[in-house]
């Protein structure tokens, strides 16, 4: 590439180019590995984004350096695409092996399965993103649009195929802090993924020969310009749209802090019951008066060891805290088969629960979770005795779909269990805009890691695409509840036990990205695609 031709003095940034460019064999491989691997910290708990101003431009640099004639060039690519890909995947979610350690005995010697095989699967989509990249390559600037859009097509495709798994996309790197997150409310998170690459990428140019990049700075101060504008309409949109509370409802989540061992041991009911209680009636000021204030009361998801419709006195307990205005949206394992049949098959759900201790509504989650909640040709593979980690015979059965529940009292409120919040567009149905979003989730799986701090931001990316609040109930933590602009109003920290008392924020009109999804991501798709054929045709 024309990065060689340089008769420039040589500066830090084109050695290193050069260095890039010109590496082979496992030289080649660590790089595009390390550079995966740094971009980890772009994201949650680290969240230091600009170091994606050193790691991307080395991933075109490597996509540069892959020139062995046309077959040869694209394989090359796809190499450079999956380290890079292993590396970011690997140190971005070695958390997953900390489920595998709950217990030990049966899954632990998955682990190294688990922690590698995962980043290597996801890391096909890199290294598609990368061959596809090569595919459109040109020289000049316009390469930086070809990377952004291949990898954005290619991490689409990561959250959509194979049930998806959009877990760490690279646009959430521009949600923190909070005015840069604003920005999902118009183009969605695809859409700043495509932004993210684009933007961060762009360094790359520095090290172009002149001729093929007159001004090799434009690229860098077009993408400042824009990563200010997108600051200075999150300052101003979050000015505009204060926190206001929705009247009469006070919210109360109860975070138990329980030890996997202990949440789904059976003969532990009574003392898993007890705590339940004990907290949800703590009173939390000289001036409160305990669950009496409190009109809606949450517990995380899968809260009980048992089947809570076959336990009457458990049914009977949640009357006598909550009776008789209060209404309880809880978490639990349903069963499938009828009262005194033997369970056979069981629904991941939340139920609502009036102060009569009555169910008034039952929603059972829809996106299950691979390997966790369900096996992928579950009965071959049970035969061959292997099982997913919550052991349910047969896995869990999915709900039929995803909707709004009345809650009185309150807004309508969509339920999301676990990682159903990290899917957008997808998480709220067309047609059935709700009040407020409910998210229970059991982050103990993964112990004090990186993944609850992911997670926790990915669910708080939803709500400012939505536009709507988003309320969230972790059994070890993070419990928050966030505003429709991504304010964190309250939040319990991760690995405490606690209740949290908080007002409900109050939803705001539709989003630009609620009211048109993914249309602004199409355009610049189209856009860049339109682009990068007519400077390869004139090439």
């Amino acid at each position: 590439m024309s990065i060689l031709q340089t008769d420039r003095p040589p500066t830090l940034t084109i050695r290193a180019a050069h260095a890039v460019v010109l590496a082979f064999g496992w030289r080649r491989a660590f790089i595009g590995f390390a550079a995966g691997a740094a971009s980890a910290l772009a994201v949650a708990p680290v969240n230091a984004w600009p170091v994606l101003f050193l790691t991307l431009p080395v991933l075109v640099w490597l996509i540069d350096g892959s020139t062995a004639g046309r077959r040869g060039a694209l394989w090359s690519a796809a190499i450079a695409g999956w380290c890079f890909g292993f590396g970011y995947f690997l140190f971005g979610l070695y958390w997953v092996g900390y489920a595998f350690l709950v217990d030990a005995k049966t899954f632990g010697w998955l682990l190294p399965v688990a922690v590698t095989g995962l980043p290597a699967y996801l890391a096909i989509y890199t290294a598609l993103g990368a061959a596809l990249a090569r595919l459109l390559w040109v020289r000049g600037p316009l390469r930086i649009l070809a990377l952004a859009a291949s990898m954005t097509i290619a991490e689409w495709l990561r959250g959509h195929l194979l049930s998806g798994f959009p877990w760490n996309t690279f646009g959430y790197a521009l949600t923190e802090p909070l005015p840069l997150a604003q920005s999902v409310s118009v183009v969605g998170i695809w859409g700043l993924t495509f932004l993210a690459l684009a933007i961060c990428a762009s360094p790359a140019t520095l090290a172009d020969e002149k001729s093929d990049t007159p001004a090799p700075w434009r690229p860098l101060v077009m993408g400042l310009v824009v990563l200010a504008a997108f600051f200075g309409y999150g300052l101003a949109r979050l000015a505009t749209h204060p926190t206001t509370y929705v009247p009469k409802v006070k919210l109360r989540l109860m975070q138990p802090n329980l030890q996997q061992d202990e949440k789904f041991n059976y003969t532990a009911k009574n003392d898993v019951m007890q705590r339940y209680l004990r907290l949800s009636s703590r009173a939390t000021g000289p001036e409160s008066n305990g669950i009496h204030d409190i009109t809606h009361l949450i517990w995380p998801e899968a809260a009980f060891p048992f089947f809570l419709t076959r336990e009457p006195d458990a049914l009977a307990q949640i009357a006598d805290l909550i009776k008789p205005n209060t209404e309880l949206i809880t978490g639990a394992v349903r069963a499938a088969s009828e009262p005194g049949q033997r369970v056979r098959r069981a629904y991941n759900s939340i139920y609502v629960i009036d102060g009569n201790g009555s169910i008034r509504g039952v929603y059972d989650k829809v996106h299950l979770v691979p390997f966790g909640e369900y096996l992928p040709f579950q009965s071959l593979l049970e035969k061959l005795g292997l099982q997913q980690l919550t052991k349910v015979a047969g896995g869990f059965l999915s709900g039929d779909r995803r909707r709004a529940m009345d809650v009185a009292g309150a807004p309508k409120m969509l339920p999301l269990i676990c990682y159903e919040a990290i899917f957008p567009g997808a998480a709220v149905p067309p047609g059935q805009r709700p009040g407020w979003l409910v998210n229970v989730t059991n982050d103990g799986w993964f112990g004090i890691s990186s993944g609850p701090y992911q997670h926790l931001q990915q669910a708080r990316v939803l709500a400012i695409a939505e536009g709507l609040p988003l309320v969230r109930d972790a059994n070890t933590g993070i419990s928050a509840v966030i505003d429709p602009v991504g304010r964190i109003i309250n939040s319990l920290p991760l690995g405490v036990e606690g209740v949290l008392d908080s007002p409900l924020p109050r939803a705001i009109a539709p989003t630009l990205y609620a009211q048109f999804g993914n249309y602004v991501l199409i355009l610049f798709l189209v856009a860049s695609l339109i682009i990068l054929a007519k400077r390869r045709l004139r090439g």
